[in-house]
């Protein structure tokens, strides 16, 4: 396994992620899994692209998850039954290293990202329903600056920020930007206390 994914795991583990506050606003619960893995020893992250003809977030990039059903005991069950579906792939090998902050959405949703690394040697039998295709980013190039690109916006009076991070032709933004920003926050600073020499 790589010391990231250990030093990620131990920091989750020691810190509860944050949950949002946002008073008179009523959100729906969902959940996604941001899926970490290993290609030739080097940390990638797996991304969705979503296809145009769905209702929400049609063509964006995104991490596999959705709205939590009444079935679903907890938000991490809602997290591992949207990456079964959306994946073809089966979720109980999927190592769960802990949650990151809530972020809500545009759509009054309340997202609560979960990161698991996915076995070596799975293979991907997506839903052709809610994934248009995948695409495997390594960390190390999502961790440059020169990437990323941050814009103003004003929604309903409020300014907030939106990041964009390019890979290719491909631009992953909206609440999967700020989600990954979040973890490569978080990454960048565990990466800084890793020996040099870590495999």
């Amino acid at each position: 396994m790589n010391p990231l994914f250990d030093a990620l795991e131990n920091h989750l583990a020691a810190r509860p992620p944050r949950s949002l506050n946002l008073p008179g606003l009523v959100l729906r619960e969902a959940a996604v899994l941001v899926p970490l893995l290993l290609r030739e020893g080097s940390p990638h992250i797996l991304f969705t692209k979503r296809p145009t003809t769905l209702r929400h977030h049609a063509g964006q990039y995104s991490f596999p998850g959705g709205s939590r059903d009444a079935e679903d005991t907890t938000p991490l069950h809602t997290a591992l039954r949207e990456t079964r579906e959306e994946l073809g792939i089966d979720v109980s090998g999927v190592r769960v290293l802990g949650a990151l902050d809530e972020v809500p959405t545009l759509t009054e949703f309340r997202i609560q990202p979960f990161v698991g690394v996915i076995p070596q040697g799975v293979e991907y039998r997506p839903s052709p329903d809610e994934v248009e295709f995948i695409i495997e980013v390594p960390l190390s190039h999502l961790m440059d600056p020169a990437i990323r690109r941050t814009e103003r916006r004003t929604v309903r009076g409020v300014e907030y920020e939106v990041d964009f991070y390019t890979y290719g032709s491909h631009v992953i933004w909206g609440a999967t930007g700020r989600i990954l920003r979040n973890l490569l926050g978080l990454a960048s600073q565990l990466s800084g206390a890793l020996p040099v020499n870590s495999k």
